[in-house]
């Protein structure tokens, strides 16, 4: 009898090699979250991107169509123009912590960062004032 009762003991997990699981799985998560978090940024600032390049486009054949460049709107494009006239279904939505500049006599569309935001956007691995020239300089 004490025999069975060595045997049903013997086969659990003893706490030492559970906490070891749990150390393991504790230092992955800390190599494996931050890479989603990096993931996230580079989303969004592809996202940006892609719209900045389409929108602009769109402006260019506004303007070959219409003779005119669309109208600015505080600092940014009047979207009802280029909606209004079929050219876009519906203005762009821009991800977070960015934010158009436009020149409506020039046509000219750039992006910024909003004021105390900013992404690693040129890699250099510092979240810095040169990011939001890069933002500028697409």
């Amino acid at each position: 009898m004490t025999h069975r009762i060595r045997r049903a003991a013997a086969r659990g997990f003893t706490l030492i090699e559970i906490l070891i699981v749990v150390v393991i799985l504790g230092i992955l998560a800390a190599i494996i979250i931050p890479q989603f978090t990096n993931a996230a940024d580079d989303a969004s600032i592809s996202s940006a991107r892609t719209q900045l390049q389409t929108m602009r486009s769109q402006i260019e054949l506004y303007r070959s169509q219409q003779g005119s460049y669309p109208a600015a709107n505080g600092g940014g494009v009047d979207w009802t123009d280029l909606t209004g006239a079929d050219y876009l279904r519906a203005a762009p939505t821009w991800p977070a912590n960015f934010r158009e500049v436009y020149n409506g006599t020039t046509g000219d569309l750039t992006l910024t960062l909003i004021a105390g935001h900013s992404y690693d956007i040129n890699g250099d691995g510092n979240v810095d004032a040169a990011d939001t020239t890069s933002v500028e300089g697409w």
